[in-house]
């Protein structure tokens, strides 16, 4: 029954399809798999941590623990969900690390990290002029604050369903969480993100201009 399942999911998603492969000892497949999904990850990563170096090194380890345990895979979901959920376990483990050395030092520099949050993938400022260009890496200041504020679930929620484009489902598996518990969380989220981008758009007088809230949704 199981390697009718794995048969039936492979057919599916290609991806597990080079998984399976992976498993039986196929190098090609895992470089494959590591082309495909290492930008994504290392993005994730980055919006998750804060770092660029660090989103790199967690993605890495996602990788080593995924070829490590090759020979036990058995597909029981799409790829991406059991690729992310095992990053998301990961980022969660590093962030708390993170609060307990800060715990025990005071020499910490919040603003070191502040420039690492690529939030300009939530306001885009391609081919625009100086002073849009200006108004926009504000607008990337205010949205990486807001996702700062965000508690760990809220953002590992919002940006599996804003950068990866997961369903309600999807993101449930990743996270460990019902569908319910992933509606709420993401409601909550929307909205902090929305009061906190309010300000900003109501000193924006020109509409062209105005920030697309549109991408929080």
């Amino acid at each position: 029954m199981t390697g009718q399942t794995s048969a039936m999911m492979a057919l599916r998603d290609p991806d597990i399809r080079l998984m399976l492969r992976v498993r039986d000892g196929d190098q090609k497949a895992f470089a494959e798999l590591v082309e495909r999904y290492q930008h994504r990850l290392v993005a994730v990563m980055h919006h998750l941590v804060g770092n660029s170096q660090e989103a790199e090194d967690l993605a890495q380890e996602v990788f080593l623990r995924v070829y490590r345990n090759r020979e036990k895979y058995s597909p029981t979901a799409k790829f991406a969900t059991w690729l992310f959920k095992i990053a998301n376990n990961l980022a969660l483990n590093a962030q708390r690390n993170r609060v307990r050395r800060a715990a025990v030092s005071l020499d910490t520099n919040p603003a070191s990290s502040s420039s690492e949050w690529p939030a300009q993938q939530l306001a885009s400022s391609r081919d625009q002029p100086p002073t849009h260009q200006l108004q926009q890496r504000e607008l990337e200041e205010v949205i990486r604050q807001a996702l700062n504020e965000l508690n760990e679930r809220q953002r590992m929620a919002i940006i599996l369903n804003k950068y990866e484009d997961m369903d309600y489902q999807e993101i449930a598996a990743v996270m460990g969480l019902t569908v319910k518990a992933i509606k709420s969380l993401l409601c909550r989220a929307r909205i902090k993100l929305r009061q906190a981008l309010e300000p900003y758009i109501q000193m924006d007088s020109t509409p062209s201009q105005s920030p697309d809230t549109n991408a929080l949704e």
